[in-house]
């Protein structure tokens, strides 16, 4: 196995790659892509978003946290602010519909109350009739972030409890039909994650570099290339590749350093960049009647019934 699928996704099972596809052939269906920080999107999924809205899904963003412990000040409440608006940026980005900032506090989720974060998810699948979901692995294993896993819990239970007649009836009243989320797609965060679907990103690209660079707050990439530009200035030197202003320079900057696992996992399934995800097999229980089974049963012995 190489080094790369060691480190951006262990293949578990037989690896799908999920190609282009022309057309709206997704028309009708929305997503909804749940972080718990500024930069999750834009390292794990922006591709596959991308991807999967000009085929024709509408998509929304939510964030589970403030963000209140990482961007460039000392003070909260403009760190807050900052990382807010750029993931409002973000959504603008990627053509996402709409952003909703749940508010909990960074690095604390797991003193919220699951049940309440459950609850507001389920509100907003079944309001905007979620379809597919893109977030952490809730089974993840080598996850040290609280925020990360409290997130990929809570997603996975509320996705299919927003199905169910009798789970919070009042939504009824605000008129609200219960409404499954059917469609997993669970990035990949640390190494050794499993992986079973590889997304073909390469067309969207130029999106997934956008998002990337307008996580200036936090994100790896963010504001880079314009302070190597001007460090760079300051000792008397320059890279050609930098020149411009800075957000030609961040972008820049990222097609330098900031996609080297994307164009490499890309490289192992044949196509230029990929992203790579855990997709749940469809949910079967345990002594589960199938009832197209039933219905072969019945149509090979079932038998008049005689009249008395």
């Amino acid at each position: 196995m190489s080094n790369i699928t060691e480190k951006y996704g262990t293949p578990l099972g037989d690896v799908t790659v999920e190609r282009p596809v022309s057309g709206k052939p997704h028309q009708g269906k929305v997503l909804a892509a749940i972080q718990a920080h500024a930069d999750d999107i834009p390292l794990f999924c922006a591709g596959a978003i991308a991807k999967l809205l000009d085929e024709g899904y509408t998509g929304y963003l939510i964030q589970t946290t403030n963000d209140e412990k990482c961007g460039p000040t000392k003070s909260l409440g403009e760190t807050i602010l900052s990382n807010e608006r750029e993931v409002e940026e973000l959504a603008r980005v990627l053509g996402l519909q709409d952003a909703f900032f749940l508010g909990y506090r960074n690095h604390f989720m797991d003193e919220a109350s699951v049940t309440e974060l459950r609850a507001r998810l389920v509100f907003l699948f079944r309001a905007l009739k979620v379809d597919t979901v893109f977030t952490f692995n809730p089974w993840g294993h080598d996850e040290e972030n609280p925020d990360h896993y409290v997130t990929g819990h809570a997603v996975e239970a509320a996705r299919w409890m927003a199905g169910m007649n009798k789970d919070y009836p009042e939504h009824a009243a605000a008129g609200l039909a219960p409404h499954f989320v059917r469609e997993r797609y669970y990035w990949v965060v640390r190494p050794g994650q499993p992986c079973n679907r590889v997304v073909d990103v390469s067309a969207q690209m130029d999106r997934k570099v956008a998002a990337m660079s307008v996580n200036k707050a936090q994100g790896p990439a963010g504001a880079n290339g314009s302070r190597l530009r001007d460090w760079l200035a300051r000792q008397g030197l320059r890279l050609p590749a930098l020149d411009g202003d800075d957000e030609t320079a961040d972008r820049a900057y990222i097609r330098l350093f900031g996609l080297n696992e994307y164009r490499a996992l890309g490289q192992e399934y044949g196509c230029e960049y990929a992203e790579a995800f855990y997709v749940p097999p469809a949910i079967t229980f345990i002594g589960a009647v199938d009832h197209a089974e039933v219905q072969r049963h019945v149509a090979q012995n079932a038998v008049p019934v005689k009249s008395s």
